[in-house]
């Protein structure tokens, strides 16, 4: 299978491409699916929601302190 970089996987093989998404290779194609929970229920007049490549994590902060963390009600993935 190539992936969309048209980097070469074996079948059956499994990664997790630079954008966070697990990925499988089969003899049907390749299968992705994210591999983070993206938060939908904050405050999105107060704060903003920020998205770590290295850890594949959301942080929500306030969008004029981003050192203060906003509580998420709900999550989506």
């Amino acid at each position: 299978c190539h992936d969309s970089n048209g980097e070469l996987h074996e079948f059956d093989s499994q990664w997790r491409n630079a954008d966070c998404y697990d990925c499988s290779c089969s003899r049907d194609g390749i299968q992705c699916c994210s591999s983070f929970m993206t938060p939908v229920g904050y405050d999105k007049e107060k704060c903003v929601s920020i998205f770590n490549k290295e850890t594949c994590t959301y942080k929500v902060v306030e969008k004029d302190d981003h050192s203060k963390e906003c509580p998420i009600h709900e999550w989506v993935g």
